[in-house]
């Protein structure tokens, strides 16, 4: 058996950004940190009001986060991965969905997280529940790190799983959001997790199975 889930929003409420500037206040520099929080700021309280779309902009700004650090190479991005997971993604994991997968790899079924995430950060998470990992695959240049490709997100996340897993169906897939519903299309068992609004709509009307709610969650 197959099972394929979204990171975040299904398995954590945290932020790899967030995580991602933990590490420089600690690691690296704290006023570099303490600007980064600034500058976010504007586009933050824009989001929060729906004058522009939450997800992108989150995205947008973990693609831009990357730029803190300094000399980056991969071992040293795998540590700021670690710590992004250890000190805020991991903390607010929902922990009912990750027992729920759990309860699939007791049974024998294969566990994959599928999130646009940069991949070592989704690596660092997926280890922690025993799973694989298909995030946005990154590079280094000039020690400088950026994503090499497109984000796995939506339709690219359903490719990017079929393509690498050499499959053309899943058996279960978890998801929070519409950007999540290619995904969702593809399994003989979709689960929408807590999800926003506009999904959980579509859930009722197709039938599929909603896990948990959050008042409120557009």
């Amino acid at each position: 058996m197959l099972v394929i889930s979204d990171m975040m929003g299904t398995l954590t409420t945290g932020s790899p950004v967030m995580g991602l500037v933990d590490w420089v206040r600690h690691n690296q520099s704290k006023a570099q940190a303490n600007l980064y929080m600034t500058t976010m700021l504007p586009g933050y309280y824009m989001a929060k009001r729906g004058l522009i779309n939450w997800q992108k902009w989150g995205q947008e700004l973990m693609v831009n986060s990357l730029g803190m650090i300094h000399q980056a190479t991969p071992e040293k991005f795998a540590q700021v991965s670690e710590w992004a997971v250890e000190h805020n993604l991991w903390k607010l994991r929902r922990k009912d969905v990750i027992e729920r997968l759990a309860a699939h790899a007791r049974g024998g079924a294969k566990i994959y997280i599928a999130s646009s995430v940069f991949e070592p950060g989704v690596q660092a998470f997926a280890r922690r529940i025993g799973a694989q990992a298909i995030g946005t695959p990154v590079e280094y240049v000039n020690g400088r790190v950026r994503i090499s490709s497109h984000l796995v997100s939506s339709e690219h996340k359903i490719n990017e799983v079929l393509t690498r897993l050499k499959v053309s169906k899943i058996d279960f897939a978890y998801g929070d959001t519409m950007m999540d519903v290619p995904l969702l299309e593809h399994a003989e068992h979709p689960v929408a997790v807590y999800p926003d609004a506009k999904l959980r709509a579509l859930a009722l009307e197709r039938g599929w199975e909603i896990m948990g709610s959050t008042p409120g969650k557009k």
